[in-house]
């Protein structure tokens, strides 16, 4: 990706603009870009902090993993410094905890806005809150030597962080909830052959591959892909005829708008 000066570059994540894309980028490598609630804050400020003549968000990571997930210190009485420990968090009350469980979701959801498409550039691990990053973005773009986990069940925990939704929608009930409760990894293969990856290329070429598949989507007009990306995310919601409804309601947006004739 070309080298740009962040708009912020703060607790392991860096957010540049250049034009109509921007890139979210973790930077921690060291610890394989390990997860934290100070991380998602960062992400969720990203959210917020993209222009508006931006159309393509791309998620990348520095190092050899995408992102190893949690970082464990979370489960230590210490926790993070200034933050309170995950041990904390459960002497709370429901309220607290699912406030706060809210709160980090939030790092996970802008991904899917209407008015942006993202892709999620990852390689090597990308496990437990690293599936679910990846998982939060629109299209994904792997590495050959991808290891996809979802590892929470195994832990004794779920998945919190939104990607039950896009898991179960991308490869079925019985696979997510096979991936899930196994801990297996996913590879490569896998990913593309099940819909978790729209491309699977050697490490080398997916800094390429992703910049071809944003040159794409730039090429089409803003608004029709906005239209396009709403029908199809509410498809799965609607009926078939419902659907039909909703085709014909934004068709006739469009043909009005490319006529100039106002609503």
């Amino acid at each position: 990706m070309a080298s740009l000066d962040p708009v912020f570059d703060k607790d392991g994540v860096r957010l540049t603009v250049d034009d109509a894309i921007a890139t979210v980028t973790l930077t921690n490598p060291d610890k394989r870009n390990a997860q934290s609630p100070a991380l998602w804050r960062a992400l969720t400020q990203a959210g917020r902090s993209l222009p508006g003549s931006v159309r393509v968000v791309v998620l990348r990571a520095e190092g050899k993993s995408f992102s190893a997930g949690l970082d464990r210190q979370a489960f230590t009485p210490e926790g993070f410094d200034g933050e309170p420990s995950f041990i904390d968090l459960a002497r709370g009350s429901d309220a607290e905890l699912d406030a706060t469980i809210a709160e980090y979701q939030e790092a996970f959801t802008w991904w899917r806005r209407s008015d942006i498409v993202s892709i999620a550039a990852v390689q090597g691990h990308a496990i437990g809150a690293g599936f679910q990053l990846a998982l939060a973005c629109d299209l994904r773009v792997v590495a050959d030597d991808v290891q996809f986990a979802m590892r929470e069940t195994s832990l004794g925990l779920v998945p919190d962080l939104t990607g039950t939704h896009p898991l179960v929608s991308l490869v079925g009930y019985a696979r997510a909830l096979e991936i899930c409760a196994t801990g297996r990894f996913v590879l490569a293969e896998e990913a593309e052959r099940t819909g978790l990856a729209n491309l699977a290329v050697p490490v080398d070429q997916v800094d390429g591959a992703v910049r071809d598949l944003a040159a794409v989507l730039l090429s089409a007009p803003r608004d029709a892909v906005i239209e396009t990306k709403a029908l199809l995310r509410g498809a799965q919601d609607r009926t078939y005829e419902e659907q039909r409804v909703a085709e014909r309601g934004a068709q006739a947006r469009r043909l009005r708008d490319l006529a100039g004739v106002g609503d």
